[in-house]
Parts: structure tokens; C-alpha cells; sequence
């Protein structure tokens, strides 16, 4: 992890970038399909969800963590938002359309002020952060 300057304008920058974007979203999608079927499942998205710490990080939950099946339930709920076309499978179409819409909603949020963001390596922020730096 490291702590980087962002604002809205990186991510957008990032996400128009087709070319880069899509790299970075074919390389992270390889990484998430452990089956190697094109595909993503519930248990590769959900052990995605569950690798980056969803709750701890982005919730601020601590300590009282949600019973089982309310974890399942969420995690059923974000798969089916990438579930974009209903077909019960994540492809790379899916992943590539539902990634651009939340990093342009993330980007939309944070608006034209800089801000200081602790980002995990590899993460698509620290994509964004470093394309910035090389167009500089």
C-alpha cells in the first residue's frame, strides 16, 4: 500500500485511456478466473471480495462481523450487479463494462479536489496514479 495523490481527473483519465484500461482490466480479470474458463463464478468473485477485506476497508467494519448468510447475500448482490448481461456468469465483457462504470462513479465522487488515498498496490487507483505519472 502506499498513499497517493488523486483526484477525479486521474480515474477518468485512467478509464479513457481504452487501451490501458483494458490492459489493466484482461490482466486482473486472468488473475480473479483460477478455473481458466473465461469466466468468473460467485466463489471467484466472492473470494475476490473477500481478499481485498470489502468490509474491514470499505464498510469500516470491525469486530462485528455480519452472520454468514448476510455476507453471502451481499456478495450475491455485488456479483449480480457484474452479472450485467443475467446470464449467471462474470465474463471478461461483464467485468470490463461494470469496472468502468464504477471507477467513473468513484471518479464522479471525488470530484476536481485532490485527496490523499491510501491505495493498495496493483489496485486500479494505483493504475490510474501511475499512468498519470508517466504522462506527466
Amino acid at each position: 500500500m502506499s498513499v497517493e495523490i488523486l483526484d477525479g481527473k486521474t480515474i477518468r483519465q485512467f478509464v479513457e485511456d481504452e487501451p490501458a484500461f483494458n490492459a489493466f482490466v484482461e490482466r486482473h480479470f486472468a488473475s480473479l478466473d483460477t478455473d481458466h474458463d473465461g469466466v468468473l463464478s460467485f466463489t471467484e468473485m466472492a473470494k475476490e471480495l473477500t481478499n481485498i477485506r470489502l468490509l474491514e476497508v470499505h464498510f469500516g467494519i470491525d469486530g462485528n462481523r455480519p452472520k454468514p448468510e448476510e455476507l453471502d447475500e451481499l456478495y450475491r448482490g455485488i456479483y449480480k450487479k457484474f452479472d450485467r448481461d443475467g446470464d449467471e456468469n462474470v465474463d471478461l465483457e461483464d467485468f470490463r463494462a461494470e469496472m468502468k462504470e464504477v471507477l467513473l462513479a468513484v471518479a464522479e465522487g471525488m470530484g476536481f479536489m485532490p485527496v490523499h488515498m491510501v491505495v493498495e498496490e496493483g489496485s486500479f487507483l494505483r493504475m490510474a496514479v501511475e499512468k498519470e505519472r508517466a504522462d506527466l
